[in-house]
């Protein structure tokens, strides 16, 4: 799908504010709501536009601790990887998980209540021999930049 400008601006606007109403997001572009909506639903469609959430205050739900873990797995087979793969899924702590081409395999966003649920968690994916063979942890001391609107000039070379 080619994007134009409008396009780029939609995208832009909804990477930040993804509950803004369709009028505000069409006043914002300088477009009528229909064309907006039409357009809208074509980024979606064409799945450039992949879902909307809301980001959770987690310091609000209560204690909790950020984990970063590169792991490394024992064996490097095709297999081994789809096993880690859908085992890390099973885990709702590992909130996200990113395969890495060069030193390690793998990158694991994991949230927990502190470092003594961190580390069960660990030693229960290390019993279940989901193919963990090391892993390095770097524990979050405060976020510096969180979600952003993706670098769309860079991405799409203008």
């Amino acid at each position: 799908m080619k994007l134009d400008d409008r396009d780029i601006a939609i995208l832009r606007v909804l990477s930040t504010e993804g509950r803004i109403t369709k009028a505000a997001l069409a006043d914002r572009i300088g477009l009528s709501p229909t064309p907006c909506w039409d357009r809208l639903k074509k980024l979606e469609d064409a799945g450039l536009i992949e879902g909307y959430r809301a980001d959770i205050g987690l310091k609000k739900l209560g204690p909790h601790v950020t984990v970063f873990v590169a792991a490394e797995l024992a064996d490097h087979t095709a297999a081994s990887f789809r096993a880690f793969e859908e085992a890390v899924g099973r885990y709702d702590e590992v909130i996200a998980c990113w395969a890495l081409g060069g030193g390690f395999d793998y990158l694991m966003q994991i949230v927990t209540r502190d470092i003594d649920a961190y580390q069960r968690l660990i030693d229960t994916m290390l019993d279940a021999r989901i193919g963990l063979a090391r892993y390095f942890t770097y524990i979050v001391t405060k976020p510096v930049k969180g979600r952003s609107a993706p670098p769309f000039a860079a991405l799409l070379g203008r």
